[in-house]
Order: structure tokens, then C-alpha cells, then sequence
């Protein structure tokens, strides 16, 4: 796993941060039901942050999120393939995780197929849901890519402990 660097601290004394197994548990539970926020920077330089649903898969501890081909992210990524992020729970108890990664754009869409189908499944619950479908249809024409995140380093929060 990605060494955790820092946690968030609030202002009464700080919240303990997570430990690699409970960074992998709130990626792994919350597939589909968070959003990653994930920021790049365009051609003048300027930040874009875009929110979207992702994938988290345990054993490769990679990040993956599905896009159109001709996406302003795709090419903020073909200029540099560094993105900062952020995975958070909004909810009480607050817990998040945010770093940056690497960024591998991925067109091959034979593993698109697959990546895609772990992502449907994990935010829809079905691949015969008609956002589903159409979304393999444009994996499997080549018009949606996978962005695959290597994550870099990370920090987190979680403020469950704190009672």
C-alpha cells in the first residue's frame, strides 16, 4: 500500500488517521456510493476538478474511473499525467482520504470491458440498467477510456474516533 503521510487535524487536539487496512476498507465499501474528486491542470496552467464515480481494487490498490475519450480530463491527462484527489464521506462521522497519483489512460478495450464492468456493477448494481448499457456500448466502440490511478502518496482523516 501507499504510505500514508499525514492526517487531518482539527482544531480540539487532531483525529487519528487510518491505517492502511481501514484506507483499503473505506475505498473498497464506499465504491459506488462516494465520489472521487480528482484535479488536473489545462493547458494555461489552471486547475480543474472534476467529481465522478470510481473503482477501488484491493489487490492492485489502483483507482479507476471511466471517461469520455474527448473529455477536457483526457486532455488535461495527455499534458500531464499527475492528478491530486480526493475520496470523502460528507456524512458524520467525516472520514476521507486525498493524495495525488499517476495516471495511466488506458484504450485497450479488452481491459476497458472488464474494468468497466467492475465499475457498473459496484455504483448501478447491474449491468442491464440502461445507463449501464449504454456506457459498455461506448467502452466497447472505444469512446469511454479507463483512467487507472497509481496513487503516489496519500493523507487521511477520520473523525469517528473522536466520540
Amino acid at each position: 500500500m501507499v504510505k500514508v503521510i499525514s492526517a487531518h487535524k482539527d482544531p480540539s487536539g487532531g483525529s487519528p488517521q487510518m491505517t492502511e487496512e481501514d484506507v483499503k476498507n473505506f475505498l473498497t465499501n464506499n465504491n459506488g456510493r462516494l465520489l472521487i474528486h480528482m484535479g488536473t491542470i489545462d493547458e494555461k496552467g489552471e486547475p480543474n476538478v472534476f467529481p465522478t464515480g470510481y473503482y477501488f481494487d484491493r489487490d492492485s490498490e489502483k483507482i479507476y474511473i471511466t471517461t469520455p475519450k474527448k473529455s477536457k480530463k483526457i486532455s488535461n491527462l495527455r499534458l500531464k499525467s499527475i492528478v491530486s484527489y480526493c475520496i470523502d464521506d460528507p456524512n458524520p462521522p467525516y472520514k476521507g482520504v486525498r493524495g495525488k497519483a499517476k495516471v495511466k489512460i488506458s484504450e485497450d478495450i479488452n481491459h476497458n470491458m472488464a474494468i468497466a464492468k467492475k465499475l457498473l456493477m459496484s455504483s448501478i448494481g447491474s449491468l442491464e440498467n440502461p445507463r449501464a448499457k449504454w456506457q459498455l456500448s461506448e467502452t466497447e466502440k472505444g469512446e469511454q477510456v479507463i483512467l487507472e490511478l497509481t496513487p503516489r502518496y496519500y493523507s487521511t482523516w477520520d473523525l469517528s474516533a473522536m466520540g
